[in-house]
């Protein structure tokens, strides 16, 4: 059960740092997919599947044996925010980058794939690596893929870093670990006037003002209270930037985060209530975005993780409250996986995830791997029950 070697581990980072160098937004990953499809055939996958959701990438690992299926997933996309870096391998793609250490977790699967040439002893272990997870439609996406029932799991792992956290410790929660949140589009239109006669249109001005003060006044609670909601304003517009038309058009745009999935169907509701009430004389379009629901770890594949974090001496937190950042993981969980969500700390004075300066740290990336290999062992050994 040898660890990986100096230069196993030489050979991730470096591939990490490729892979933050050309980093793909949401559903735009097609180069990203053939490079770790290329690494996985390397490393002697049994099977590979392609295009799953998109541009999702899964490999599977076995010896053919009755037993449970294992996923281990991570993402393949970056962001679309400019990096500020003066690292050697800074991304080369104006306007994207890696800024949430999603290039650390592909490279940390691809270290359980080299670790897997010691095949499971029963069962099935499959690498997922997951298109589009930051805007929340991936995971959804890959379980619609028709190909999805050859890989369906029993057990469904992944993890994410946590900037702020010792670096190498395993944070661990049962039940909700991370917020749902969407994100909520409103149109309103009504009928322009000249700004001398603002009598003769509808605006939306009023609507637009209401909606301001009343919306984000639906948050309630603190993280960790059930009853949790937040309502953050995002955007507004009101007509054109002009002095001599009252305006016809109006846009708003608010992300609505609770704890649970419960929680936010009523949060839901209770927003719509309020558009309801003040868009009296206006045509209202509805859009959401960005649709995540809660990660809800289940209580025995958190203990598995916990049990295998104990038997690597590695360090557990057991976390008081979830994640107030969304993550598309839970679908996974929707779709009958006992799965959870593990949160790896990326270090005390870390920069955040999303922050301009935000690098993973590569001294995590074994720390990842020999806990995920340890899951797979504690339960695809002969004596897991």
């Amino acid at each position: 059960m040898q660890p990986l070697s100096p230069d196993q581990i030489a050979h991730l980072v470096a591939l990490r740092h490729e892979l933050h160098q050309k980093p793909e937004i949401s559903g735009e990953e097609a180069r990203t997919a053939d490079r770790i499809a290329a690494e996985l055939e390397t490393l002697g996958a049994d099977r590979i599947w392609r295009g799953l959701g998109g541009h999702g990438v899964a490999a599977e690992f076995t010896r053919r044996e009755d037993g449970p299926t294992v996923l281990l997933r991570c993402e393949l996309d970056g962001l679309p925010i400019r990096e500020i870096s003066d690292l050697p391998y800074r991304s080369t793609i104006p306007g994207k980058g890696h800024l949430c250490g999603h290039d650390g977790h592909m490279a940390s699967l691809l270290g359980v794939a080299m670790r897997l040439a010691e095949r499971p002893e029963k069962g099935r272990a499959i690498l997922l690596f997951q298109p589009a997870e930051e805007t929340g439609a991936g995971a959804q996406a890959v379980i619609d893929d028709p190909r999805w029932p050859e890989i369906r799991p029993d057990f469904a792992f992944a993890y994410h870093n946590v900037p702020g956290r010792p670096l190498g410790e395993v944070g661990l929660r049962q039940g909700p670990g991370n917020c749902a949140s969407r994100g909520l589009q409103i149109l309103l239109e009504g009928k322009s006037s000249h700004a001398a006669a603002p009598e003769d249109g509808v605006s939306p001005g009023a609507a637009i003002a209401a909606l301001m003060s009343e919306l984000p006044g639906l948050s309630c609670g603190t993280i960790g209270d059930p009853e949790f909601s937040l309502a953050t304003l995002t955007h507004a517009k009101l007509g054109e930037p002009t002095f001599g038309i009252a305006p016809a058009d109006g846009e708003l745009r608010v992300t609505l985060r609770s704890m649970t999935n419960e929680r936010m169907d009523a949060l839901v509701q209770q927003a719509l209530q309020r558009v309801q009430t003040h868009s009296g004389g206006l045509a209202v379009d509805i859009l959401w975005h960005d649709v995540f629901r809660a990660v809800v770890n289940d209580a025995g594949a958190t203990d598995i993780a916990r049990n295998a974090a104990s038997a690597l001496g590695q360090q557990c937190f057991e976390m008081s409250s979830p994640m107030r950042w969304s993550e598309d993981f839970g679908r996974f969980g929707d779709d009958g996986a006992q799965s959870a969500l593990l949160y790896l700390g990326a270090g005390d004075s870390h920069p955040q995830l999303h922050n301009p300066d935000y690098d993973f740290p590569d001294a995590l990336i074994p720390v990842a791997v020999d806990l995920f290999f340890q899951i797979l062992r504690d339960i695809l050994s002969p004596e897991a029950q």
